[in-house]
């Protein structure tokens, strides 16, 4: 096999600073950093403008909302033309008047949209009311195409399943990528919160072991108040980067960080060479796979 450079990629794991003028600062503090250091690929977090909104629903939130192309992209846009780098934000879209979506927007080296992807899977649970807000995506699993490579690009509560990841790696991702907003509630004990966090990594170790690929999870950090005066959530961080056989590459704690790490790309085709799992698939006997449930 043809040996290829290491592809240099950095996770900025933040906390919400309060406005998006704000965020937005201190995220193009944070890339100009981690391009300083070598990165040709930035993964920001789940809705990186501001807080995590969806503790609550109200009508006012949607003022969040922009359109894509819109002010965001524009700023996000010029910033990774600044620093030659490939960067991959996440925000809050409006559509149109009552169509709103949770979309992740992969911006080229030279400032270009290179694509987005819609939030597919919306949750709807305590402290985490997204249906209320979003619209689940209608552009498929389609990795987009880059100068560093094909992104698999979905969206934290998409972590969850199986099939997504799978049919990004079917339609030849070469990297999973997931920005997330996850945590727990203060209130759980600390057996419950390890075992919330340690599921979270294992899924997406699964996934990298499953499709022979590599995954990269950025998440945000910090303790967020729940407008309703609940506990609020408090945000884990343990952004990480994963190998193809589920290896962690790079991981972070629980503060703020720019999490660099090294990619051997070429490492894919190897383990899928021995662990050929995509060759194996009984794709003749998945239909079920359909069906909500098999009574």
């Amino acid at each position: 096999m043809t040996k290829n450079p290491p592809l240099p990629v950095a996770l900025v794991q933040e906390r919400n600073h309060g406005t998006a003028e704000a965020n937005l600062a201190v995220i193009e503090e944070r890339v100009a950093e981690a391009a300083g250091r070598g990165a040709r690929l930035v993964l920001l977090q789940e809705l990186h403008n501001g807080a995590y909104f969806c503790q609550h629903e109200s009508v006012d939130e949607f003022d969040l909302a922009e359109p894509i192309p819109g002010p965001s992209t524009q700023r996000l846009s010029a910033l990774a033309q600044r620093h030659g780098v490939v960067l991959v934000g996440s925000l809050f879209e409006r559509r149109a008047a009552g169509l709103y979506h949770n979309t992740a927007v992969v911006f080229e080296a030279d400032g270009s949209i290179a694509g987005t992807y819609r939030k597919m899977h919306i949750p709807d649970d305590p402290g985490y009311h997204e249906k209320f807000y979003f619209t689940p995506g209608d552009l498929g699993f389609r990795p987009i195409d880059t100068s560093v490579g094909r992104l698999g690009l979905l969206v934290c509560w998409d972590q969850w399943y199986p099939e997504a990841a799978r049919l990004m790696a079917l339609a030849g991702a070469e990297l999973l990528l997931y920005p997330t907003a996850i945590g727990w509630d203060p209130g759980d004990d600390s057996a419950e919160k390890r075992r919330q966090r340690d599921a979270w990594i294992l899924s997406h170790r699964g996934h990298a072991v499953a499709n022979g690929l590599p995954v990269l999870s950025c998440n945000r950090v910090g303790h967020e108040p729940s407008p309703l005066g609940a506990a609020g959530i408090d945000f884990w961080g343990n952004s990480h980067v994963l190998g193809p056989q589920g290896e962690f590459v790079a991981e972070a704690g629980g503060e703020p960080e720019i999490l660099l790490a090294e990619i051997d790309l070429g490492r894919s085709e190897h383990v899928r060479r021995i662990w050929p799992f995509l060759r194996d698939r009984r794709i003749d006997a998945y239909a079920d796979l359909l069906r909500r449930y098999i009574d």
